[in-house]
């Protein structure tokens, strides 16, 4: 996976005008992503949990796990909505510990049930893809 399916404006755009919503961003996921350092794609899983208010999320890839928490928001009939963790919501930003850094998420649900989004990690200067695929 080296571009996301459908760029994140034109899905925000689409999900405000039309209020699709698959909803409830648990369960886990097959992850395609791209390193933004070598440009090289992985593989893994990525598994979501509702922890209260927040997302436990926990990604597993080449031997190595990645913890985050996430937060959540809703986009529907043209309103977005932000506040604790609930099934409604179709936006995911989340922090995560990667060794000594830190970094950076945000996904939006597809239409498909699929999740699009981007990343970063502390001090890059650089961005990359990554899709989530229900299992």
């Amino acid at each position: 996976m080296a571009t996301m399916k459908t760029p994140v404006a034109a899905t925000l755009a689409v999900m405000m005008t039309c209020g699709l919503a698959i909803a409830d961003p648990t369960g886990t996921y097959d992850v395609e992503g791209m390193n933004p350092d070598n440009g090289r794609t992985y593989h893994g899983t990525v598994t979501v949990r509702r922890t209260g208010q927040t997302y436990s999320v926990v990604w597993d890839i080449a031997g190595s796990r990645y913890i985050g928490t996430g937060l959540g928001a809703t986009i529907a009939g043209g309103q977005y909505t932000v506040g604790p963790a609930s099934a409604d919501n179709t936006t995911l930003s989340i922090g995560y510990v990667s060794g000594r850094t830190f970094g950076q998420a945000f996904y939006i649900q597809q239409p498909d049930g699929s999740w699009s989004g981007i990343w970063t990690y502390g001090g890059s200067k650089l961005v990359s893809t990554e899709e989530w695929y229900p299992r």
